[in-house]
């Protein structure tokens, strides 16, 4: 689509003193328009310069007054200029014509290139944002509603930002692929946040510098960023690390085991049966669990994924819900946050006789590995845990290979074999 011009002119003319014989040279400026405003404009210049001798041209009549006598135009050379008798006058409107130039020449560039200029003015102006203050921002904006935990991992993030940039104050136009991979390694090597002591896990490292990239990527969506570095950089490779789950024997032996805080086991063994995530089940309220003709189904969105979620549960799972309540209320009433749990869970687990190192999340880990232990196909396994990729299921198959494993060896024969071989 064609640009619209204003095809704005500047002309020098003349006006009559009122006073002396004497002409005031001035730039005539039209159209000119005001912001938005459609309506064109006549500016009128005045350049402090007047002349007394200008010659006028017959041919070209100016005005015709009431009493019917006329004025003329001035007559110009070919470039337009002014002429007159007096040699000063003439210097005068040279003088008048240059800065009728500089005029023109200002507002064909206005007309040609404000949108560009403009643009570069935006991006000049964000390039000398603060990265930290966007980076908090993308904080409250993408993460007010989500978990405790992922709120805690951004914060964390931006206080490491601040650290390795020894400032509270990181302009975008710092940023680039040097900058981004220094903060690289200095998150692999970054110290532990509130009163941990030591250095950051691997896959810990690997979780925040992903945060850092997200938050690069936005920018570049934004238009803080000219450059889509996030997709320059590679992340961090992860550390495959063990996720401990427990045996079925072990699971009927916590079953049978008194807890302190009943419902904390009640939403483990929840856990165990559905594969729910404890911010999950924390949130469940009783109308999100209904009746899908023979079998119980929950039907909720994830707090992690934001997904939705239709998923067919146990009759033992309905039955560890209790008594069934009001629509609006939580299932699991007074089950602790994460920061609270884990010390009641402990006692629970020594008391069972159980020495793994169990957490919540562990009971979710039990319900992938039985599944898939007991023939369940991996693509079901997924949907049923809500992972948005299979391959996030597939770190589960592994314990499983490892058991059939085990397994393998169970079987032994007692004799000597290798003298069969002879």
């Amino acid at each position: 689509m064609k640009k619209k011009l204003a095809n704005t002119k500047c002309t020098v003319k003349l006006r009559k003193s009122e006073y002396r014989d004497e002409w005031y040279l001035i730039i005539d400026i039209y159209p000119v328009y005001r912001n938005s405003d459609s309506k064109p404009y006549r500016i009128k210049e005045g350049i402090n310069r007047s002349i007394t001798t200008p010659i006028w041209d017959k041919n070209r009549v100016a005005k015709t007054n009431s009493d019917g006598s006329v004025t003329y135009r001035p007559k110009r050379d070919v470039n337009g200029v002014i002429l007159c008798r007096s040699a000063v006058d003439n210097e005068s409107c040279i003088y008048a014509d240059k800065v009728r130039e500089l005029r023109q020449r200002e507002y064909d560039n206005q007309e040609l290139y404000t949108e560009s200029e403009a643009a570069m003015a935006v991006q000049n102006e964000r390039s000398g944002a603060n990265f930290i203050d966007f980076f908090r921002a993308e904080i409250a904006r993408r993460h007010k509603v989500n978990s405790q935990s992922i709120r805690i991992n951004w914060n964390r993030v931006s206080e490491l930002l601040k650290m390795f940039n020894e400032s509270e104050f990181l302009p975008f136009s710092k940023i680039d692929l040097k900058l981004i991979d220094d903060f690289k390694q200095f998150i692999l090597t970054a110290p532990q946040g509130g009163k941990k002591k030591g250095t950051v896990s691997r896959n810990t490292a690997a979780t925040y510098f992903s945060i850092f990239k997200a938050a690069l990527k936005q920018a570049f969506v934004d238009g803080y960023l000219t450059i889509d570095l996030a997709a320059k950089v590679k992340g961090i490779p992860e550390q495959e690390s063990r996720r401990e789950y427990l045996t079925l024997d072990e699971l009927n032996t916590l079953a049978k085991t008194e807890c302190d805080n009943p419902i904390i086991k009640q939403a483990a063994l929840f856990s165990a049966l559905t594969g729910m995530r404890h911010i999950d089940i924390q949130k469940l309220k009783w109308k999100e669990i209904v009746k899908d003709g023979d079998h119980w189904r929950v039907n909720f969105t994830q707090q992690k994924t934001k997904g939705v979620e239709y998923t067919p549960i146990s009759e033992q799972a309905y039955q560890l819900c209790g008594e069934r309540g009001d629509g609006n209320r939580l299932v699991f009433e007074g089950l602790p946050s994460p920061s609270w749990i884990s010390k009641p869970l402990a006692r629970w687990i020594e008391a069972s006789g159980i020495t793994k190192h169990i957490t919540f999340h562990c009971f979710r880990h039990t319900f992938a590995t039985l599944q898939l232990a007991s023939g369940t196909d991996i693509y079901t396994v997924s949907k049923m845990l809500g992972h948005t990729n299979v391959k996030t299921t597939q770190i589960y198959t592994k314990v499983v290979d490892a058991k059939k494993e085990s397994a393998a060896d169970a079987i032994k024969l007692g004799i000597d074999l290798s003298e069969l071989s002879k």
